[in-house]
């Protein structure tokens, strides 16, 4: 029971039949009214659940309760009493009873059409849901998702802080640093000219803590990357659970991490979740079997590569390229539409010239159209190599390195998805391990793969004796049914390796000095081996929720262009508040 109140003595959710007989006063919002002809039915709705109310026997009253519009707040006192048998509502907890209204006050009146039914968004545009977000939080799908981050967020602190983590908060302004995406900048009032920048992560403070002699960190920390949208990416602000350990190598993260993601989605859903340790896949290896570094395992089909094979072939439409295959178990039996469809998908999504693909026949012959180019020596080699048997269908993608990869991951899950191959009551984890230390640009230029900040395998000797894109790093990523849930690293903490790898990616000594001068100057002072991770956590949400988007989970989410429709953000500010700030604007017509 609640402390007596002027507005309620129990929430709605609350009433059971120990209540009978006993005077109580509700408020909330009114979310149905049923008139019957002289007795009103009201379903009553707060945060927690509905009660049933009714109002009969006053005229005057029942035309008053008739004439209140729905998503209005009202308080109501009365008695409560046993429903009917007949009328009993199983599906909600206060199903078995009703409050019989004495006296209905109005608190907050609807005085404008609703723009969408609250429960009923479904064929809603975003945009207005965005817009009328206080409306559409009212639903209960959201007030549940709001719920579960609550719990969840409670949740994740209580397993870092019992494997003795401690809970730090670092800076929202700080300095601007080349991390991988846009910052956003925040002018400085006091120093004309000069920014501050919201961090994209909290990485260099981290490190900083390390060297700083906290031995284990964490913190729900919020982000800020100038990004553009996707479906789990959301643009300007994200949370993710940033955790870093000293004197710790990168088995030492998996150790911690995974008891917490384990745990997490075991207590959290009901579906089934890989036992850890989690597989540990190389980033070769992940391209390679899976199209992709962030793979769906819940998916069976592995591509393989079937190259030296295609060589020995002519097939002009293979010559020079490197040649994949995905074999689909008893695919024979598809129809013709099927492997049109896919072609369709191929040339317009992954942008290919075209999809060819094979039957294997009962008498271990191929069928379709590339089959009178494969010699008999060449398909046994082919069905001895990948395993295909009779009734299975085979799909080729041929492109050049870089292409290939992105292109035949793609058609892997498309042809699952659309065969419904990928279980939906499993949440499958893996590692991405060994990601490369650097990566060639469109500019043919030498840049940094994952994180400027990681170490590479092989220290300083790698450095300076191997080819830039021979070099592995000590990276990781965690997946979990295709998406990528963190990064992280063990980190370098000797500055002369931090030159020489910056040397590498083109940059000076003294660009590393201004760029990062805290931490540079840091690991001057007895920095301890370090190695971190910061898993996401409206990712996780998504995944728990099995949310279509990331900005169900999230309270006031951007938009899919990054504006908050809510608050008319970005706007327009007064010639005032820049001048304050020592700006002057220049917008031109970029067209």
């Amino acid at each position: 029971m609640k402390k007596e109140s002027i507005y309620r003595t129990y929430y709605c959710s609350e009433l059971r039949e120990k209540h009978v007989g006993e005077k109580i006063k509700l408020a909330g919002w009114v979310d149905t009214i049923r008139d019957l002809g002289g007795v009103l039915f009201i379903d009553l709705r707060d945060e927690y659940g509905v009660t049933q109310v009714v109002v009969s026997g006053d005229e005057k009253k029942v035309d008053f309760a008739s004439r209140i519009p729905t998503e209005s707040t009202i308080t109501v006192s009365g008695k409560v009493r046993l429903r009917d048998e007949e009328t009993i509502n199983r599906s909600i907890e206060t199903g078995t009873v009703e409050l019989f209204a004495d006296t209905i006050e109005i608190l907050g009146k609807r005085t404008k059409q609703l723009p969408f039914e609250i429960e009923n968004q479904g064929s809603v545009r975003e945009d207005l849901r965005l817009e009328y977000r206080f409306l559409d939080l009212r639903s209960r799908k959201l007030t549940e998702n709001l719920k579960l981050r609550a719990e969840l967020l409670q949740f994740l602190r209580l397993k870092m802080i019992e494997q003795g983590f401690l809970e730090v908060q670092t800076p929202i302004l700080t300095s601007s640093s080349p991390e991988g995406a846009r910052d956003y900048l925040v002018p400085s009032r006091l120093y004309p000219g000069k920014f501050y920048a919201l961090p994209q992560a909290p990485q260099q403070f981290k490190q900083l803590l390390m060297v700083s002699g906290i031995d284990k960190y964490f913190q729900i920390a919020p982000c800020f990357r100038d990004e553009d949208s996707r479906a789990d990416r959301s643009p300007g602000e994200f949370y993710q659970l940033d955790m870093e350990m000293s004197f710790a190598t990168q088995e030492d993260v998996f150790d911690v991490m995974e008891k917490v993601m384990y745990d997490t989605f075991t207590k959290f859903s009901d579906k089934k979740v890989t036992k850890y340790p989690f597989p540990r896949i190389p980033y070769k290896e992940a391209m390679l079997k899976y199209g992709s570094d962030k793979p769906d395992l819940r998916n069976p089909l592995i591509i393989q590569d079937v190259t030296d094979i295609f060589e020995k072939i002519d097939l002009k439409v293979f010559s020079g390229k490197i040649v994949r295959t995905i074999i689909l178990p008893d695919g024979a039996s598809k129809s013709r539409t099927f492997y049109d469809e896919m072609t369709d998908f191929a040339v317009k999504e992954c942008k290919a010239k075209g999809l060819a693909w094979l039957k294997v026949l009962e008498d271990g012959t191929f069928q379709g159209p590339i089959a009178k180019f494969i010699d008999d020596d060449s398909r046994k080699e082919f069905m001895e190599r990948t395993g295909a048997k009779p009734g299975d269908s085979i799909f080729f993608i041929a492109e050049h390195e870089g292409i290939v990869e992105k292109m035949s991951g793609a058609i892997r899950q498309e042809i699952a998805v659309k065969l419904d191959m990928i279980p939906k009551d499993e949440f499958a984890f893996c590692w991405i391990v060994d990601f490369p230390m650097y990566e060639r640009t469109d500019d043919d230029k030498i840049d940094f793969c994952h994180n400027p900040f990681s170490m590479p395998q092989g220290g300083l000797k790698a450095l300076e004796e191997k080819d830039p894109f021979d070099i592995l790093a000590y990276q990781y990523d965690i997946v979990c049914n295709g998406i990528e849930l963190s990064s992280g690293a063990v980190r370098n903490h000797d500055p002369e390796i931090m030159i020489k790898a910056f040397e590498i990616a083109g940059y000076t000594e003294e660009d590393i000095k201004t760029k990062f001068r805290a931490l540079f100057k840091a690991f001057h002072y007895g920095a301890p081996p370090h190695a971190g991770i910061a898993p996401g956590i409206d990712r996780m949400l998504m995944l728990l929720t099995d949310a279509e988007t990331i900005r169900e989970v999230i309270a006031f989410p951007m938009s899919s262009k990054a504006q908050d429709i809510l608050m008319g953000a970005p706007g327009t500010v007064t010639h005032e508040q820049l001048r304050d700030v020592h700006i002057k604007l220049d917008i031109r017509d970029e067209k």
